[in-house]
């Protein structure tokens, strides 16, 4: 049997400290905490989608994307996170902008990356 199609996905993330992350994906991000447990806080990514931000001692972020979002404006978004100390990723030999903003070729889709307080990984996308 294969997953059903109308099956609603659930995201983990991993911290080496969630009194240090739960701060920042919900004061940060503006993430809604919808509970907590001995184990993780699991906050709604959208639409009721839930992200377990899950304790794991000692871990460290790999430096590759774990979670994105779709946003409608890149820029805005940017500077809003940018405004609240979040400091976006710079890549030798992308071409991203000042922001950190890379374009696609095509110019079908914007990027911007972030770190959350582990060094996860985190990105927005504006496509179009």
């Amino acid at each position: 049997m294969s997953l059903p199609a109308n099956a609603p996905p659930v995201a983990f993330v991993l911290t080496a400290d969630r009194s240090r992350s739960k701060p920042f994906y919900a004061g940060i991000l503006g993430l809604k905490a919808l509970g907590e447990d001995d184990h993780a806080v699991t906050f709604d990514l959208g639409n009721r989608t839930p992200m377990r931000l899950t304790t794991m001692p000692g871990h460290k972020g790999s430096g590759h994307t774990v979670l994105g979002w779709h946003v409608a404006d890149i820029r805005a978004v940017v500077q809003d996170l940018k405004a609240k100390g979040v400091q976006f990723q710079v890549y030798d030999g992308f071409g991203q902008d000042a922001d950190g903003v890379w374009a696609s070729p095509d110019g079908g889709a914007k990027v911007a990356w972030f770190p959350d307080p582990d060094g996860n990984l985190l990105s927005l996308t504006q496509f179009g």
